[in-house]
């Protein structure tokens, strides 16, 4: 699920489709997409197409239910394929679901990177209709407010790869071992005021500075000293700082740091980059209790402004 960082008014299927790459930071491929309108704060979402009829009942809930608890009352459907039959059939199953639930779908738009087809088509022989959004406005907006689009999930899945010699540099300087009891919160608060250095004047930490930071990272009141000070307003920064210390991680101890970049990526509005990183968390420690929560913020489509007003339970204090 991916928070609304811009303002875009779309007129007509080809607005849509240069839309989405903007508000989901990539080119979806063999996806269904949700775009929602009417709510008081929209998001929007993208999921793996379906390859089969049976497993459309499980892909109706995780468009359907956080479309209705955040109250949207218009969507609509895209789904990326180059079969539009599929993609009527998948959207169709959904649009039904929808209906019952008084949700209307203001329209249905299959695509395949360059032609799009209004669903249900009028026949089978529909050609569709070839379009290029390289040069919409809406990507030259995006620049400008500094929002960079990537060719597919995998290119924002493949700058979180792993850079092999900066990480075996890391790991040899890595103190093996908790800290002691009575140096965590010493460790605490060298760890925030790293973050804070770097993340202010947008500098790399030295190999040893990540090895320490990772390493004390285990200790939950290390970590939450480096969690809990992100703000909506420093979380790009945040972003490009856990995201160098992930591609530098040892993987035993890539957990904290993916997750912590996941919540950095989350409140900065990148949806797509904050998955990615619960995925990398999640290969490192599958039960890993920050990458967990952040999951379940990203299925439910809470907004970052949650964070803003933690008075709730919606933000646990301190999640394993």
């Amino acid at each position: 699920m991916t928070d609304t960082a811009i303002t875009l008014t779309a007129r007509n299927p080809e607005d849509l489709l240069a839309m989405v790459p903007v508000v989901l930071g990539f080119v979806p491929h063999d996806s269904v997409v949700m775009l929602t309108f009417g709510a008081d704060r929209a998001f929007h979402a993208r999921v793996d197409l379906p390859d089969h009829p049976d497993d459309l009942p499980d892909l109706v809930p995780v468009l359907l239910e956080p479309a209705r608890h955040h109250g949207v009352r218009r969507v609509v459907l895209l789904a990326y394929t180059a079969d539009p039959a599929w993609a009527e059939t998948v959207t169709g199953v959904l649009r039904r679901a929808f209906h019952h639930h008084d949700i209307e779908v203001l329209g249905r738009i299959a695509a395949d990177g360059r032609r799009w087809w209004a669903l249900p088509r009028e026949s089978a022989e529909d050609p569709g209709i070839g379009y290029d959004v390289s040069a919409h406005p809406f990507l030259v907006e995006a620049v400008l407010h500094g929002i960079v689009t990537l060719g597919s999930r995998a290119e924002v899945a493949a700058t979180l790869r792993t850079d092999p010699v900066a990480a075996a540099e890391v790991a040899g300087r890595v103190v093996v071992g908790l800290p002691a009891p009575g140096q965590c919160a010493a460790e605490a608060t060298w760890a925030a005021a790293l973050v804070s250095r770097c993340t202010a004047v947008g500098t790399r930490p030295e190999a040893g500075e990540v090895a320490r930071l990772v390493a004390g990272l285990r200790d939950l009141s290390v970590r939450d000293a480096a969690w809990l000070t992100l703000s909506r307003v420093d979380a790009t920064a945040h972003v490009e700082f856990w995201r160098d210390v992930v591609r530098r991680s040892p993987p035993d101890l890539l957990a904290a740091p993916a997750a912590v970049l996941g919540f950095a990526a989350w409140l900065a509005g990148q949806g797509a980059l904050a998955w990615c990183a619960v995925d990398r968390s999640r290969e490192a420690d599958p039960h890993y209790g920050l990458a967990g929560l952040l999951a379940e913020a990203l299925t439910s489509a809470v907004p970052p402004s949650s964070w803003d007003a933690r008075a709730d339970d919606t933000w646990p204090d301190r999640p394993a």
